[in-house]
């Protein structure tokens, strides 16, 4: 009996995992129809296992089951969207007994586990069945409803972001806004307006100049430095500074502002490049150009501690045009802006001590003039005329042509408060002006910032190193005209030892060939050599030696002018004071100590010597070149500070600083091109894509070698009954230079 109920006993249990395994087959392939299928064997095993149960739950009871309301296409749907399409919904409450997914763990995307998900809200596990039977098993969580997609709202205005600008200054702000960018305002330079543009802009158009109305540190910097400009040999006519003072309202304070920033972009430019272009004076100008960015003006100025320090910056830097402002202050003799004139009263003189006489010194009411307008700084307040009043009046009076005696008699003080002051005046100004056109770097920084600078209307040649002069030497120059040496900067990159003159074709058949029919001696007599080419073309040039017109060594700094400098078989013009003899190249006096003193800066390990030049002469070309090109400058100054301060003035042998003045006084003139064309004439003509010093009449004017070389040496006194004037040979030849 016992065994048969333990055999009924194995046969129930049986039934009910056979019973359990239908149902759950049943409900497994009603819900998970698309699922791969397990096994028979598997299924049995995986119901035989049971589940843990959870502790202390109660039977699950009708109330527990609810029907979910959402139908499985659209739980499905809601399982599987993506979740940034349910972004706009508000988040439902989570309930409080369900876990939620700690900071520190990522969190799953719906989207990535779709089938997942829709399990394990529809399809009840094995082990759920079988506790269903049992009563003891945990009932299925209700499924979630379906999230709803919430309607999208009105789009929002966006929020104006928050003016930088103080409120006290919006106002201006606002109308700054107008202004910058109406084209009622004119701007110099288009460059300019889109910098202004871009400045205001970044600013939110608040005025850069004033603060609640009141100028800043900086503006007043600005101003001081605008309405100094006279200083620096500008106008300030050119730069006005509006009344900030009357400008009470908005809009006056916006205009105000404006102005200013235009007045100072204009004295940034015309400090650094002029305000003339070198082109305007003559076509035989050519420096390199280096404007103003406006960005960086305005950058530069608004920026800084010093902003009146930070504009005169734009003006030259070199210490030749500094000691020109120098004396320009000086000979104005300014005072509160108000030029000076000394009265006119008894003689003053200054007499020194000697054995028994002590010194005499006289005392007058003129003299604290005297000193401001002679440029003593020391004792300005002083009545004495004590030895150091007395020696600046003698260097006046020898600069004036007057005899320098010491004496402030009546000549002297005519001078003092005469025109001819007034016409230094202008002459130093014309000079800072051209100041303004030379490269802000005369040298070169890796051969110690050395160059070569060459004074025209001084005839001197120079060359500077580590700021200080190396050498100089004498000069001969263009003559005026046509042959007038041009002005420029240029690199030197080497020199020729024993060079050749080779002509160039256009002129040989231009101008040499009709000369030669009715003189067939004259290349014997130049020294020049003519050969014939196999294609029936002559080739004619001068050979290296003693007879070359070039002499033993050319500087070569190539340059549209096709100028040079270079040595000369005539030494006699360097003896003259005034030395505008040759057809545009510059002769130099000692060219063999020029040659080893360029060599020797450009290469410190070569050890040139003018022997060791010397040494080279004969008939053949030899090269040397720089390793590092040394920067030639042909200047034009007939006013400037000699080495020992003083200020020197020299003949204005081309007529440039009339030229200039005549262009300053008429400012924006509309006649001005045709002041422009009738100052100086063309000195370049295109010949065969090249550029040569040219007259514009080729069939009249000096002759081919004189245009080649230049003008004959001028002769000796002529015996008598010789007509003066005539050429003469020299030594039984003729010596032509360019």
């Amino acid at each position: 009996m016992r065994d048969c109920w333990k055999t009924r006993g194995y046969d129930l249990v049986l039934m009910t995992v056979a019973a359990t395994f239908l149902t759950v087959s049943a409900g497994s392939a009603l819900a998970q129809s698309d699922t791969p299928r397990s096994s028979a064997a598997e299924l049995a095993i995986d119901a035989a296992i049971p589940r843990p149960e959870p502790a202390n739950v109660p039977p699950p009871t009708a109330a527990d089951f609810k029907m979910d309301t959402a139908s499985p296409d659209t739980a499905k749907t809601a399982a599987t969207t993506p979740a940034a399409t349910t972004t706009t919904a508000a988040p439902a409450a989570e309930p409080a007994d369900v876990a939620t997914v700690p900071a520190s763990e990522p969190a799953k995307s719906e989207a990535t586990e779709p089938a997942k998900e829709e399990a394990n809200k529809t399809e009840p596990t094995t082990s759920d069945a079988a506790k269903s039977d049992t009563a003891t098993a945990t009932p299925a969580p209700a499924a979630a409803p379906a999230p709803t997609v919430a309607s999208p709202e009105p789009a929002k205005e966006p929020v104006k972001a928050a003016s930088s600008v103080a409120p006290d200054d919006q106002p201006a702000a606002d109308k700054l806004r107008e202004l910058v960018g109406s084209k009622a305002v004119r701007f110099e330079h288009k460059a300019e307006r889109t910098a202004v543009e871009k400045f205001y802009t970044a600013r939110d158009f608040a005025p850069i100049w004033t603060q609640s109305g009141k100028l800043t540190e900086t503006a007043k910097g600005v101003v001081a430095r605008l309405k100094g400009a006279a200083s620096d040999g500008l106008n300030p006519a050119d730069y006005p500074v509006p009344d900030f003072a009357a400008a009470t309202t908005p809009d006056a304070l916006a205009d105000a502002d404006l102005k200013l920033t235009m007045s100072m972009l204009d004295y940034a430019r015309q400090a650094q490049s002029g305000r003339m272009h070198w082109s305007q004076v003559s076509g035989d100008i050519q420096y390199p150009e280096h404007p103003t960015d406006p960005n960086e003006v305005l950058a530069n100025v608004t920026s800084a501690k010093d902003a009146s320090a930070a504009l005169d910056s734009y003006n030259p830097p070199q210490k030749l045009y500094q000691a020109l402002k120098k004396k320009l202050a000086e000979l104005r003799g300014e005072s509160d802006g108000h030029v000076i004139r000394i009265a006119d009263g008894p003689a003053l003189k200054y007499t020194a001590a000697r054995k028994k006489q002590p010194e005499v010194v006289q005392e007058d009411d003129r003299v604290p003039q005297l000193r401001a307008k002679l440029g003593i700084s020391e004792d300005p307040d002083d009545r004495r005329y004590d030895a150091k009043v007395a020696e600046a009046v003698r260097k006046f009076q020898a600069m004036a042509e007057l005899k320098p005696t010491g004496i402030l008699d009546e000549r002297t003080v005519k001078a003092i408060n005469s025109p001819k002051r007034d016409k230094q005046i202008d002459t130093i100004v014309v000079n800072m002006e051209r100041w303004r056109w030379l490269p802000r770097d005369l040298g070169a920084p890796s051969i110690g910032d050395a160059y070569v600078i060459l004074n025209i209307p001084d005839y001197t040649l120079k060359v500077m190193q580590h700021g200080a002069q190396v050498w100089t030497t004498r000069v001969v120059t263009g003559q005026p005209g046509i042959h007038a040496t041009p002005l420029l900067t240029e690199t030197m990159k080497y020199i020729t030892v024993n060079p050749t003159w080779n002509v160039p074709p256009s002129i040989i058949y231009n101008e040499y060939l009709p000369a030669l029919q009715q003189d067939p001696t004259v290349l014997e007599r130049m020294g020049l050599r003519l050969e014939h080419n196999p294609d029936g073309t002559i080739h004619i040039s001068q050979p290296p030696g003693e007879r070359n017109a070039l002499g033993r060594i050319r500087f070569n700094f190539p340059n549209k002018f096709l100028v040079y400098q270079h040595d000369t078989p005539d030494k006699n013009l360097f003896a003259r004071e005034e030395r505008a003899f040759s057809h545009g190249c510059m002769r130099v006096q000692n060219p063999d100590q020029y040659a080893s003193i360029l060599l020797n800066i450009t290469d410190q390990n070569s050890h040139y010597t003018p022997d060791k030049i010397r040494s080279m002469y004969g008939t053949s070309e030899i090269d040397l070149k720089f390793p590092t090109p040394i920067p030639v400058n042909i200047t034009y100054q007939t006013a400037f500070v000699d080495n020992d301060g003083n200020l020197q003035f020299r003949k204005d042998v081309y007529g440039r600083d009339a030229i200039m003045l005549s262009l300053l006084r008429s400012g924006h003139n509309k006649d001005l091109e045709a002041v422009i064309a009738h100052a100086q004439p063309n000195y370049v003509k295109p010949v065969n894509n090249l550029h040569f010093a040219s007259d514009n009449s080729w069939s009249s004017g000096p002759s081919f070698f004189e245009r080649l070389f230049g003008a004959p040496m001028p002769p000796p006194a002529p015996p008598p009954g010789r007509r003066r004037g005539q050429a003469q040979p020299q030594g039984g030849q003729w010596y032509y230079q360019r």
